[in-house]
């Protein structure tokens, strides 16, 4: 998500010439991957993101916002952090972040917002700057690569100098490679990530023949005002087996008005990723951006309303979380929303706070009523949960189901 945003192009999307992305050899990895165009997680189960982004960095007190972003039915969130220009995001705070993630059984995208409108805007960063910083933290990413994507940098060109994007880009990948991550990468898309320029998606399979284990994401404002436009350019990747999801999109926008009813309806009926921008805390005039007034999940915006219980939103998409957290299921064992266990025996919780011991850790213990760790209360019937995700809807309130 940029501050200042680029003048809306009118370009019409034409599709490009058709061709199959070859194979490509890529590290090996024990977690995310892409096979055929589409994403599968460490269990070789195909996932799609479905999710909220969170701008963490200007914001890390805000850790309340991953339940709630997981309450709201998301399976991932697209997490802001930073490798200098708003500050470093610390080995140790990128733990924390990772952590919380996954405690709401969230897959975390990592994105370095350093790089937002190179070129363009003089305080960005390179996308060989951003690499750097990924493998500064290194150490806090390799051995959760069930659990999370790096997105190597924001936005990573204005609208200049972005026909250096598929260099950068290969460039990027090939320092994380070589210091050891083999986690899925997502490449953002130039020109303040809207590629009206077609540079990615020209360019797409390049990239993919250095590294298979890539995934392409654009972000949706003015230049997709209309459903052709969006339909197009999904189709110009699905086409040739290319993975790609909107990393970001909105309401409406400086540029022009996003046509987010196709978006939201097109990326479900084609199975393509999507994330909404964003849960709170925008300013500089695109405050209609946020999802929740002040973080607060108990009072959505209308585009809160609109992404998450409206047509096509994520309470009606119903996004399966990644295969990796388990599920849960009769009175003990599988996992609970928060990612801890659920215990065997009610037995193992003697002062009755919801929290067991087994097998040398904390569990969770299944009961009715009461309030879960995660701050939510525990559902009193599991009927409230029909689409058995541990999450269901009592009394105008999310709930936990244990």
């Amino acid at each position: 998500m940029k501050r200042l945003f680029a003048l809306l192009i009118g370009a019409v999307i034409a599709l490009a010439a058709l061709c199959t992305a070859p194979a490509a050899a890529t590290a090996a990895t024990t977690g995310f991957s892409v096979s055929g165009g589409r994403i599968l997680d460490a269990n070789g189960t195909e996932f799609v993101p479905q999710g909220i982004n969170h701008a963490h960095v200007w914001y890390p007190s805000q850790t309340g916002s991953f339940a709630a972003i997981r309450a709201a039915g998301a399976n991932s969130v697209r997490v802001v952090i930073s490798g200098g220009r708003y500050g470093t995001t610390s080995a140790a705070e990128v733990t924390s972040v990772i952590s919380q993630c996954k405690e709401n059984q969230l897959v975390c995208i990592l994105e370095n917002h350093d790089t937002t409108g190179y070129g363009e805007d003089a305080a960005a960063g390179t996308l060989a700057a951003a690499a750097q910083y990924w493998t500064s933290v290194k150490q806090a990413l390799i051995g959760q690569e069930k659990y999370v994507m790096i997105n190597l940098g924001n936005e990573p060109f204005g609208n200049a100098g972005y026909q250096n994007w598929t260099s950068a880009t290969i460039s990027a990948i090939q320092t994380l490679r070589t210091a050891g991550l083999t986690h899925m990468l997502i490449a953002d898309a130039p020109n303040w990530g809207q590629d009206w320029s077609f540079t990615m998606r020209d360019n797409a399979a390049t990239v993919a023949a250095a590294d298979g284990n890539t995934v392409f994401s654009v972000h949706m404002y003015g230049v997709f005002d209309t459903a052709a436009e969006v339909r197009a350019y999904i189709d110009s990747f699905r086409s040739r087996g290319l993975p790609l999801m909107v990393g970001e999109f909105g309401i409406d926008h400086s540029d022009g008005n996003p046509d987010e009813a196709t978006i939201m309806s097109y990326t479900r009926s084609t199975g393509i990723g999507m994330l909404g921008w964003s849960w709170s805390g925008n300013s500089g005039g695109v405050e209609y951006l946020d999802m929740a007034n002040g973080f607060n999940a108990s009072s959505l915006t209308p585009w809160g309303e609109r992404f998450i219980n409206g047509a096509d939103g994520l309470k009606a998409r119903s996004p399966q979380v990644a295969s990796v957290f388990g599920t849960g299921g009769g009175t003990g064992g599988g996992t609970a929303p928060n990612g801890y266990p659920y215990c065997v025996s009610a037995a193992s919780d003697p002062d009755g706070d919801g929290w067991g011991w087994e097998n040398s850790r904390s569990c969770v213990v299944r009961a009715s009523g009461g309030t879960a760790p995660n701050g939510y209360p525990y559902c009193v019937s599991a009927a409230s949960d029909p689409d058995g995700d541990g999450w269901g809807w009592e009394n105008s309130r999310s709930c936990v189901v244990r």
